[in-house]
């Protein structure tokens, strides 16, 4: 059974960076996607951003392009989420979550993925 970890979150200051990790383990494991959400108090799920577990590219949310970046080391099972000029609007629990199959789009809804990590909390203060 799969199983996502997430690490690395704390408390930054405004303008502050931050690396986001995700750890996958099971007998197997090979999704599709690999995708980032973030959800704060009172809001719903948001999306953040994605990667194809082959390298073929990522996708990003408006509200964090030219700020995130997302990685993979498929020898590792983790996927990263470089956070850098930090806003306290992007104050949330991150969560990472894995999509098994797809074709030639990129899913952005909760709904569209199979499993989920516990999240993990960042706090931008101003």
């Amino acid at each position: 059974q799969v199983q996502l970890v997430e690490s690395g979150g704390g408390l930054v200051q405004a303008g502050g960076s931050l690396r986001l990790s995700c750890a996958a383990s099971g007998r197997t494991f090979s999704p599709y996607v690999m995708g980032w959400f973030r959800q704060a108090p009172g809001k719903e799920r948001e999306f953040v951003g994605a990667v194809m577990w082959n390298g073929a590219g990522t996708y990003y949310g408006d509200s964090v392009k030219g700020r995130f970046t997302i990685s993979r080391d498929r020898a590792k099972n983790t996927v990263y989420l470089q956070m850098n000029s930090l806003k306290p609007e992007d104050t949330a629990v991150y969560y990472c979550a894995a999509r098994l199959l797809g074709g030639d789009y990129w899913y952005t809804g909760v709904n569209e993925y199979h499993y989920w990590g516990q999240g993990t909390q960042v706090t931008v203060s101003s």
